[in-house]
């Protein structure tokens, strides 16, 4: 009789570690079992609102035309007020996002009182991504911009504030995402070692590149490597620019110094979204995806930076609709937390003013007109063209900027697959967090 009772033990135990599986070995919680759960992918192009997917459109497919940002079926309109503004941060709107709950200006992935996390909705200090690491779900993160980016980093990392650059690589590199793809080499050596991108500015001596090839990581530093990777590669970390992969700046600064808008070198958020999918595939993940250089460029009003940033977006997009397509159990959702620079279009049919407005490169309000060239000591000298309408004919175009900050504006969240009937009417900041814990985890929370 006890030797039955052993055996039974010895069974129930092993089928238990056998569950759990390899990613995490002591999850706290599995899914409800009733409940049909899936896989998220969080795109965020950041900064981008409806003049900047008008935009797209027009220099993409043409006024007719629809590109991937379209075929998403189901939207909101956004709401992005914090604790203490109407305008957010880009690390308040992230830490919303991943806690589901309304904080200060300046709180990183904290609840802006103390440097500890928010309280999420479930009653616990820890975001959605954390969450889903708890429960054994795969988790990944991708950037074209650096791995501070609060975008990305406030779902792994908790800082009191965001210029802690040190604080918030180490706290990533130790988050234990499975994948991890973006810029900022220079947060992960240490201050004046010299790594593939150029030189680190750590200033405690810890090489965080070293340490996650300790924890098991494989670390590329271009496309190429990235792309040599097989599908069952484990543990990812791409660190593809020292800083960014893109240079946002005023289009006659990067003219002047012979520098395209994104590094030739680095993956676009497409590769490195396809190659996030290949590595998280066969499981159930949550995503994280920020395509950057649409908020910087808008920032810096450089209209040229800004369409290349929407056309790698909208290429991005076009990879995780894909998926989505194929894995219908998938939840996509899209936008951006703000309008960065808050750009409109003026459409151009050759009157005496719009000359006008060409030549001075100044709307009759003093707003700065940015073209697809600006001429030498201010002026517009050759308007955006957009492609085709279904008639074929072309249309010029202008771009107004309203600031060099971030505004409301008009935002769209966009939503596909799974769950995603749920994004309609106005979608409020913290509903992302109930959405994705919703679908990651089959209940509310």
């Amino acid at each position: 009789m006890t030797s039955d009772l052993w055996r039974v033990g010895v069974l129930a135990i092993a089928g238990l570690l056998v569950s759990c599986g390899p990613s995490n070995p002591h999850p706290e919680k599995a899914t409800e079992p009733d409940k049909k759960t899936g896989s998220v992918i969080f795109f965020h192009i950041d900064g981008a609102g409806m003049a900047q997917w008008q935009m797209a459109r027009m220099l993409i497919a043409g006024p007719d035309g629809e590109i991937n940002w379209d075929r998403i079926p189901h939207m909101a309109v956004y709401r992005g007020h914090q604790e203490d503004t109407l305008t957010t941060s880009s690390n308040a709107a992230a830490t919303a996002h991943a806690y589901g709950v309304k904080v200060p200006y300046d709180a990183y992935g904290t609840d802006g009182i103390s440097d500890q996390p928010p309280i999420a909705p479930n009653g616990k200090g820890r975001s959605i991504m954390q969450e889903a690491q708890a429960r054994g779900i795969a988790v990944g993160l991708v950037n074209t911009g650096g791995a501070t980016e609060p975008g990305t980093a406030c779902f792994v990392a908790s800082v009191h504030e965001r210029d802690e650059g040190h604080e918030i690589a180490a706290q990533v590199a130790a988050s234990g995402v499975d994948v991890i793809l973006m810029g900022g080499e220079e947060w992960f050596l240490p201050e004046g070692s010299q790594g593939r991108h150029g030189v680190g500015r750590r200033k405690d001596g810890r090489n965080l590149i070293e340490e996650a090839r300790g924890a098991g990581y494989k670390v590329v530093f271009t496309s190429e490597e990235l792309a040599a990777l097989p599908d069952n590669a484990g543990k990812v970390l791409g660190l593809f620019a020292l800083e960014d992969t893109f240079n946002d700046e005023p289009e006659e600064q990067l003219a002047a110094k012979g520098l395209p808008p994104y590094d030739p070198a680095a993956p676009t958020v497409a590769e490195m979204t396809a190659a996030a999918l290949r590595f998280l595939g066969g499981r159930q993940f949550l995503l994280v995806v920020e395509e950057e250089g649409t908020d910087n460029f808008g920032n810096c009003n450089n209209a040229v930076g800004l369409a290349e940033a929407l056309r790698r977006g909208d290429e991005g997009l076009g990879v995780a609709l894909g998926f989505v397509e194929k894995h219908p159990e998938t939840l996509l959702v899209t936008f951006g937390d703000s309008e960065a620079g808050n750009p409109d279009i003026i459409g151009l049919r050759g009157g005496k003013y719009e000359k006008e407005m060409i030549a001075t490169g100044r709307d009759a309000n003093g707003a700065p007109l940015d073209g697809l060239e600006n001429a030498p000591g201010g002026g517009v000298a050759k308007p955006f063209t957009s492609k085709p309408d279904r008639a074929g004919k072309t249309h010029d175009f202008l771009v107004a900027w309203g600031t060099k900050l971030d505004s409301n504006g008009a935002i769209l969240v966009r939503a596909a697959g799974l769950n995603a009937e749920k994004v309609r009417g106005s979608f409020d900041n913290t509903a992302l967090y109930p959405l994705f814990y919703q679908t990651l985890f089959g209940t509310k929370p």
